[in-house]
């Protein structure tokens, strides 16, 4: 798989080092050569960080994109200075050639500017309401490290890039390769955006791990069968083992990492309940809120968290 960094003027180089680090330590746990990084720079010489560093890079002939399964911008405090025209089209390609875009630190400022995060769960610096107060509202806003929502990966500044890459490697290439990588690159336990912390405690490595796997494909979920394959297990060996462990059986244990994610983005974001629902792996709306219903005792639309939280009708009358 083939990553993309495209380097802004005043990047930061943590993140530079961390997107290196942990595609390295990813193709070392693989033992052989999974990702390849190419480096840009936004105007093809070389561009200084925060600290004043020159770093060069490729030059951006903005072909090749439909080559790349990751883009990442990666910028620094003025992130839509000079924003170069072959850029959004450059991206444009990569998107519809099944690409992720990502925006590390204010790199999301940019894709917000540019309209690639319209109706997704984004994690943007504060200075993003103040600069796209219009493109902004039509975000759903997130307070986690990361977001990864839908083909876009978003960041906070720090070592949230490593967990952020480490999360899409987890639907790239599986949760155990991601895994190993967080534990090489001395995570520990690998986050997803705040959400893995919520996955039941238990002794028993493997069912640590079955709740890796399930985690790692809340919006898409698969069949109970298909986890135990994965884990080498018969489904009668899974369950009994989530007996044993958890004293709930596979698919509820399932149904809790999905509600606790659509519970995260009822509070915390301003998304729809029919976006909420397919993020969190509900085939119709309805049959999501019954389920949160009866989980919660309340149906999920409360006022979301946006600076200012608003309910759907709001919403929808903002629309209107």
């Amino acid at each position: 798989m083939h990553v993309c960094l495209i380097l802004f003027p005043g990047f930061p180089m943590l993140a530079l080092s961390l997107v290196r680090e942990v595609l390295r330590l990813a193709n070392a746990q693989a033992e052989q050569r999974l990702f390849t990084l190419t480096v840009r720079t936004v105007n093809g010489a070389a561009v200084t960080d925060r600290d004043g560093t020159q770093v060069t890079g490729a030059l951006p002939d903005w072909h090749g994109a439909q080559g790349f399964d990751l883009v990442l911008l990666c910028a620094g405090e003025a992130p839509l200075t000079a924003l170069p025209m072959g850029l959004r089209a450059f991206l444009i390609r990569a998107d519809a050639a099944g690409a992720t875009l990502g925006g590390l630190d204010t790199g999301g400022t940019i894709l917000a500017r540019l309209g690639f995060l319209d109706g997704r769960e984004a994690v943007l610096p504060d200075s993003a309401p103040a600069e796209l107060p219009e493109n902004v509202k039509r975000i759903a806003l997130s307070r986690a490290p990361f977001a990864l929502d839908r083909q876009r990966l978003t960041t906070a500044g720090g070592l949230a890039v490593a967990d952020a890459l480490t999360a899409w490697i987890a639907r790239a290439q599986g949760p155990a390769l991601a895994a190993d990588t967080a534990e090489a690159l001395a995570h520990g336990r690998m986050r997803d955006a705040g959400r893995c912390q919520r996955m039941a405690i238990t002794a028993d490595p493997l069912l640590e791990r079955m709740q890796s796997i399930m985690a790692a494909r809340i919006e898409a979920p698969i069949a109970v069968e298909k986890v135990a394959t994965e884990l080498g297990l018969s489904p009668k060996q899974l369950r009994l083992r989530c007996r044993k462990g958890l004293n709930r059986t596979p698919a509820q244990i399932y149904l809790d990492l999905r509600l606790a994610r659509a519970e995260q983005l009822v509070s915390e974001t301003t998304l729809p309940v029919s976006e909420i629902a397919r993020a969190a792996g509900f085939a119709s709306p309805s049959a999501f809120t019954r389920s949160y219903h009866a989980r919660f005792g309340a149906p999920p639309r409360r006022p979301r968290h946006s600076g200012v939280a608003r309910t759907e009708s709001e919403q929808a009358a903002t629309r209107h």
